[in-house]
């Protein structure tokens, strides 16, 4: 009861203890929004692979043939809910007059990847949908494909040799840059380019089979092709959003091998709810042997190179490498803010230096030197807490509001901070990881309780006879 009643006593008659409230609950609500800011970073990084790619991958060292029976197979596994193949390829997309663009081809089957991936909810136009997404033009009052190739520059961009495609979905990057000031996209602007035609150039590397070439000489051969833009991607990860453009796997495929059968480089799939990581892998990995066994003449490099891996496990070599540098962030921080230790020891040694008296008179009362020191060394964890406390909140206001508060900064200052072209993602992570909060909290309150600890054992020091002597 002795310790409360001094403690509140100190609270409201030193107020320079405040001070180190403060001090303690800026150092906790910084560390709060670092490591709350870099594991939704991480967070949001890996899940944007799942809904890009699926929970598990399949991905042989070359293209294979025959894929939708592999399909199959793989569905009829009931830790597998679904599963799609994909190809992919580069190209130069022709927008308009002046309007050139480097992109990612990515053959998809619509219908499975609806499955698959959450595609859907990256679609502008078809993600409210109650339909299942296509990549047919909903608007009923667009021209025919044929009709458009009747105008002179679709004559000029679109030889004879062209490839007619029904239509694709294109990365709202590769349509409309975000706004340099906000970062921010038109999306009106952006949906004008839905439902009409564009031209894709791109080609394919093929091994010469005439005689008069070596055995193994290749030759690049160039494929152009045209489709209706049916839909705008924006999925919020700026990589994807920049680069990419979706197209029926079927297509892609007759435009790119049209003298193959249906080829493709990479399964994606979805696990049943509850179904066992590792175990479903092996399951896979099962399947995939059996099919180039059968399918494939039992080829060894298809079987011992094939990579099975979960959607997070490939990208854990860039995630840890995030992980290090949250680290050592957070490390630098912890260092600068342990001058929280000397400001404590500092106010609290004043304390006890004009409170000599007081430490004099309770320990002439009996009490002993042990008791003197808790008495401060517990003003300060009480001093730690507090300033945690606020610490918490304060950490956890700004981590949830810290896109409004970048959007203030930029209103204000004209600097935009975040650009999803740097950062990849078009808002901050806003999310708190209560994970690190306990450690940062148990942390300031030991920091500031090792502050008071100095002063404590002057104070337990303190010889009674020696202050009331005159008294």
């Amino acid at each position: 009861m002795l310790k409360l009643f001094l403690w509140l006593r100190y609270l409201r008659k030193r107020r320079i203890v405040f001070l180190s409230i403060a001090a303690v609950a800026l150092s906790v609500s910084l560390l709060m929004v670092i490591a709350s800011g870099f594991t939704g970073f991480i967070k949001a990084y890996e899940q944007i692979a799942v809904d890009f790619v699926g929970d598990i991958v399949l991905q042989p060292p070359r293209k294979f043939p025959n894929y939708p029976v592999l399909l199959d197979r793989l569905e009829q596994l009931g830790a597998v809910e679904a599963a799609e193949a994909t190809l992919s390829g580069q190209g130069v997309l022709y927008l308009g007059k002046g309007n050139v663009r480097a992109v990612h081809i990515q053959g998809i089957d619509l219908a499975r990847a609806a499955k698959v991936t959450a595609f859907k909810s990256s679609l502008l136009k078809q993600k409210s949908s109650p339909n299942d997404p296509s990549f047919k033009s909903q608007d009923s009052r667009l021209q025919t494909q044929e009709s458009r190739l009747q105008t002179p520059e679709s004559r000029v961009l679109c030889p004879e040799s062209c490839v007619l495609c029904p239509g694709g979905f294109v990365g709202i990057a590769v349509v409309r840059e975000p706004d340099e000031k906000t970062d921010e996209y038109d999306f009106e602007a952006a949906e004008e380019i839905i439902g009409k035609p564009v031209v894709l150039t791109t080609g394919s590397v093929i091994e010469q089979k005439d005689s008069a070439s070596p055995p193994g000489e290749t030759q690049f051969r160039r494929r152009t092709l045209q489709f209706t833009v049916a839909d705008i991607i924006f999925t919020g990860f700026y990589q994807v959003d920049k680069n990419y453009i979706f197209l029926p796997i079927e297509q892609l495929q007759k435009t790119l091998y049209p003298e193959q059968e249906p080829v493709a480089e990479m399964i994606q799939i979805k696990l049943s709810l509850g179904a066992d990581v590792e175990s479903a892998q092996a399951q896979i990995r099962g399947v995939w042997e059996g099919f180039v066994d059968d399918r494939l003449g039992g080829d060894r490099y298809l079987k011992e190179f094939v990579d099975i891996e979960t959607a997070v496990e490939m990208q854990s070599q860039y995630v840890e490498e995030i992980r290090k540098q949250m680290g050592l962030l957070l490390l630098i921080i912890g260092v600068v803010s342990a001058s929280v230790v000397v400001l404590v020891s500092c106010i609290f040694y004043m304390i006890v230096t004009t409170k000599r008296k007081d430490i004099a008179i309770i320990k002439s009362c009996g009490t002993a030197s042990g008791p003197v020191a808790w008495i401060f060394v517990g003003f300060g964890g009480c001093v730690g807490i507090i300033g945690s406390g606020i610490g918490v909140v304060l950490g956890c206001v700004i981590t949830e509001n810290v896109n409004g508060i970048e959007r203030w900064i930029s209103v204000v200052s004209g600097l935009k901070l975040w650009k999803s072209s740097v950062y990849m993602f078009s808002r901050i992570p806003n999310e708190v990881n209560w994970f690190w909060v306990l450690p940062i909290v148990a942390c300031a309150i030991a920091a500031a309780a090792i502050g008071a600890l100095i002063p404590a054992i002057v104070a337990a020091r303190t010889n009674p006879v020696e202050i009331l002597r005159y008294e």
